[in-house]
């Protein structure tokens, strides 16, 4: 599987990531079929399904449920083979998500994901969105957020993000986003423009509308043909699905864009 550089972090990531979600939550998500939350069998199965097809992204959140935990456990002795990109912001109990933005949480936050996830480093870090991109995104969460990277704590970092003006926001400031971008929703489109333009990486989110989306060769070419975008991630717990979309990425984007080489 090809390989793209996050922007100019120097992180190498496949362009089809892993979403974990799934491994420790099944309540208050959008996918059209409820599900049951895999044994650890199961998921080292998958990971090592996932391994095999040429895919080192996973992307995590502590809202995601016991889902850093989980990871923490199933990646020993292999973390050097892995880009993780964790987030903050976002917690989910008692089956409602609450946001919390400011430096005292993401320290606590970051801390307590590296505990779970047995690594003395983040690769990419994110903050969550709750709508308010640049509310959210002020300069002492920024300068939060830059510290983080200059203690060696997280490699790259950048924000999840659900608007135009929020992404472009980041990427001045930081190395990344993770944006929404489909065939039937391009409002986005303006970041991934910004980040082709100025050398910053793109991680696209919901790529298949969060399931709903079947057609998943056609949504990995749409998303991946865009210069920008560095990883699309999609998540699922059926090695069935985590194969044929595997598949549908190299039929999708069987060669690199200009300006790309093979990685």
């Amino acid at each position: 599987m090809e390989k793209r550089q996050l922007g100019q972090t120097g992180i190498e990531m496949s362009v089809l990531g892993l979403g974990t979600v799934k491994f420790g939550r099944n309540e208050g998500v959008k996918y059209p079929e409820s599900f049951d939350i895999p044994d650890d069998a199961a998921l080292a199965d998958l990971l090592s399904i996932a391994k095999d097809l040429g895919i080192n992204t996973l992307d995590t959140a502590p809202a995601y449920g016991t889902s850093e935990e989980r990871l923490g456990g199933l990646l020993k002795g292999q973390r050097e083979d892995w880009v993780i990109v964790g987030k903050a912001g976002e917690e989910f109990e008692g089956g409602e998500s609450a946001y919390h933005f400011t430096p005292e949480h993401f320290e606590m936050s970051l801390a307590r994901s590296l505990k779970r996830l047995d690594t003395d480093y983040i690769d990419v870090l994110l903050l969550h969105s709750d709508g308010n991109d640049l509310e959210n995104l002020s300069d002492e969460i920024i300068a939060t957020l830059q510290d983080f990277k200059k203690r060696g704590l997280v490699r790259a970092i950048g924000a999840s993000t659900k608007t135009a003006e929020g992404g472009i926001r980041a990427l001045e400031h930081m190395d990344t986003v993770m944006a929404m971008y489909t065939q039937g929703y391009t409002d986005e489109k303006p970041v991934l423009d910004y980040a082709a333009q100025h050398g910053k990486g793109v991680l696209l989110k919901k790529v298949l509308s969060s399931g709903h989306d079947r057609n998943v060769a056609e949504a990995l070419k749409f998303g991946l043909s865009h210069p920008g975008v560095t990883s699309a991630i999609v998540g699922t717990i059926t090695p069935a699905h985590l194969k044929a979309n595997a598949e549908s990425s190299l039929i999708s984007f069987p060669f690199s864009p200009p300006g790309r080489g093979p990685g």
